[in-house]
């Protein structure tokens, strides 16, 4: 089961995930450019932005509760580099260190509503940081516009050298895989409203339907149709699929 919705902190989302039933889930999360801080097990983890499809485990006796940065966020948030955290599910206290650290989610394991407590630490975090730059923004809707690598140097003013420095330190990986990513999310949600893949595939910027299924694929670690299921004899269905925020957590 997974739940999310808009936090009180700006430009983040709230999600919890717990598994269904009574074993363990095993659930995929697909990349999109952010970094979460999760609460699991009593402690705080940091799961840094995916370049592919990651497995969370999730289980039935507990919550699981995430905040998901939007992209360039959370190295201002963590100040520490999004490519240094890349593919990576790393306990808070590596980076802050443990005497920092430890009182955080000590906090958040004595409030009554751990959710509340999770965005209060993000919130403070921000009220001393200040909200990233602007241009990491800008670099984000550009990215998630399908606007090219050349373009969005030239419509920001700044050299593609530059714009890949900056994608990799506040996205994790450069501009080109960010466009890659951003483009597999938005053909994703594209389908599941009911679109055709033919049509998703000429919307989304991808040269045809076999051009998509095979970014999808290598990014996603499977087909679109089993990340979108379609209902039988329908050319596209708008099934929810298995399809989960990155950042969520994984306990193996």
């Amino acid at each position: 089961m997974y739940r999310e919705r808009r936090s009180q902190v700006p430009g983040t989302v709230l999600w919890r995930g717990r598994a269904d039933g009574v074993i363990e889930a095993e659930q995929r999360v697909l990349p999109d450019g952010c970094i979460d801080l999760i609460w699991v097990d009593g402690a705080l983890l940091v799961a840094g932005p995916d370049t592919a499809a990651h497995s969370a485990v999730w289980r039935p006796d507990a919550d699981i509760i995430g905040l998901r940065f939007a992209p360039g966020t959370g190295p201002t948030v963590l100040g520490v580099p999004a490519h240094e955290l890349r593919d990576q599910r790393v306990p808070l206290t590596e980076l802050w260190g443990t005497a920092r650290a430890r009182p955080l989610a000590g906090r958040i394991a004595g409030s009554p509503d751990p959710a509340a407590a999770l965005e209060d630490i993000a919130r403070r975090r921000l009220d001393q940081t200040g909200p990233p730059d602007p241009e990491l923004s800008a670099i984000a809707n550009l990215a998630r516009a399908g606007t090219t690598v050349t373009e969005t140097a030239r419509s920001l003013g700044i050299g593609e050298r530059r714009l890949h420095r900056r994608c990799q330190s506040a996205f994790g990986y450069g501009p080109k895989t960010l466009l890659r990513i951003l483009r597999m999310r938005r053909a994703l949600a594209m389908a599941r409203t009911g679109a055709s893949w033919a049509a998703t595939a000429a919307a989304a910027g991808y040269a045809d339907q076999a051009h998509l299924t095979r970014e999808v694929t290598a990014l996603a670690g499977a087909a679109p149709t089993v990340l979108v299921p379609h209902p039988a004899g329908a050319s596209s269905g708008a099934n929810r699929s298995t399809l989960f925020p990155s950042g969520s957590p994984s306990t193996a």
